[in-house]
């Protein structure tokens, strides 16, 4: 088994091994992982964090050795707090990392950090004062920075940057935590997941206080939520269908 880490910025992980592959997620700086198959250009990889697995450039990555993967996998998460921040290379160069990129291997990296950070788990109020720093992202399929980010991406940051795992996929962060019955048993901080036709799951919001929900839907926005499903007041009709309640925390 080799491993590698996340030396950029955000980089993007494909279905297949083809650069006009579907992107279905991203790695953000200091991530790391595991290499589970290594072709000429690509790699395939599992996310140490969440577990997902998708193909890597290459070019894209930095091998380390066993012993600093089991050391990053057992140190005390530290993440970077705001919405861009920069790392100073050993060249002095600047490197821009987004909100929620890891900080724990700086020092592997050779890099210098002296911004702000968060670490270990935070009240389950913080949940929406993070969601609300990605206001207005735009939506982008697999993204998970204020650039573009999809609905479960928005989720998964939102509550990694408050020391809570989620998985990567609505689908899948669906399968966490317990179900509630009713919507007035909702908190500010749980997660409210909706279904298509077919009764699958495939968007995730997070609720507010008085029947309002953050999530991605063009962008990140608030919108009401009923027993129906989101309510959007722009185009006056329901976006998505209720299917559960999940408290998480």
């Amino acid at each position: 088994m080799q491993y590698g880490i996340c030396p950029l910025s955000i980089v993007p992980l494909r279905e297949t091994t083809s650069n006009n592959s579907e992107m279905v997620s991203q790695v953000l700086y200091g991530e790391h992982f595991k290499i589970l198959e290594e072709r000429a250009q690509w790699s395939r990889i599992r996310v140490a964090f969440d577990n997902f697995e998708a193909w890597i450039s290459n070019k894209q990555l930095l091998k380390i050795p066993e012993e600093t993967y089991f050391q990053l996998d057992h140190a005390t998460p530290k993440y970077s707090a705001d919405l861009f921040d920069f790392v100073t290379d050993h060249n002095g160069h600047l490197i821009t990392i987004p909100i929620g990129a890891s900080l724990n291997a700086t020092g592997l990296l050779n890099h210098h950090f002296e911004g702000h950070s968060v670490s270990g788990e935070k009240p389950k109020m913080e949940i929406v004062k993070t969601a609300l720093l990605y206001l207005n992202s735009p939506y982008a399929w697999g993204g998970k920075s204020p650039l573009g980010i999809d609905c479960s991406g928005l989720t998964q940051m939102v509550y990694k940057l408050n020391g809570y795992q989620l998985n990567r996929n609505s689908a899948d962060q669906a399968k966490q935590g317990e179900p509630l019955s009713f919507i007035e048993e909702s908190e500010a901080g749980d997660l409210a997941f909706f279904d298509d036709k077919e009764g699958i799951i495939d968007h995730v919001g997070i609720m507010m206080n008085d029947n309002y929900i953050i999530h991605v839907d063009g962008k990140v926005r608030i919108d009401r939520i009923d027993h129906s499903g989101i309510f959007n007041a722009e185009l006056k009709r329901h976006t998505h269908q209720l299917r559960v309640i999940k408290k998480i925390i």
